[in-house]
């Protein structure tokens, strides 16, 4: 198997990825808590459609079909993702699962796309690279938007564990001082009680 077919079996496998994750994506929106998170599943669900085409137009250039390859890798990883939305978790916690499944799947891509235009402006096919070049960058930037919103809830999360932690000791507090409250309050009717007898 020469250069060519290599570059062709990775393209297809990219092609049937992204035809995959225009699936998936939705799903993903549907279930994200956080409203910017579900904005950004959106956005890239548009930018993948997008690329299916991209792709289309690169087979078309290359006189080639860009169907007969299932990504395997892919459906793994969606897979993922669909376990990360069947967690009980909530809030913050359960968001940032969902991030962890989505930027798996930009990392995989970004490897895909960059290796792919490789191969081609190894093989002086710049003018079919030129369309994935762009691709390249908006995955960058998807997965630069997960890492940066993943940041964010983390913070969110660790501030909400810290007011619970705080919540939780001040409520020992309270039931520590009543518990020590409680003897002397007994200790002085119990004094009245003595005195009451002795004068009698």
């Amino acid at each position: 198997m020469g250069l060519r077919d290599v570059m062709l079996e990775e393209l297809r496998d990219l092609y049937s990825a992204e035809n995959q994750l225009v699936k998936a994506l939705p799903k993903l929106a549907k279930a994200a808590q956080d409203e910017e998170l579900q904005q950004s599943f959106s956005e890239h669900l548009e930018e993948t459609t997008g690329q299916v085409e991209r792709l289309k137009e690169v087979f078309s250039l290359l006189e080639e079909k860009p169907t007969g390859k299932h990504c395997k890798g892919m459906e793994g990883l969606i897979e993922e993702g669909k376990e990360a939305i069947d967690e009980e978790e909530e809030g913050e916690a359960y968001d940032i699962g969902l991030i962890g499944a989505a930027a798996r799947v930009e990392h995989y891509e970004i490897a895909g796309y960059t290796a792919v235009i490789a191969m081609l402006k190894g093989l002086g096919l710049e003018e079919a690279a030129e369309p994935l070049v762009e691709t390249l960058n908006e995955e960058n930037e998807a997965l630069e938007k997960l890492e940066s919103k993943l940041q964010d809830l983390i913070v969110a999360s660790a501030a909400d564990a810290s007011e619970d932690e705080e919540d939780e000791e001040s409520e020992e507090e309270d039931t520590v001082t009543a518990s020590k409250s409680r003897p002397a309050e007994t200790s002085r009717s119990g004094s009245k009680r003595r005195e009451v007898s002795v004068r009698n």
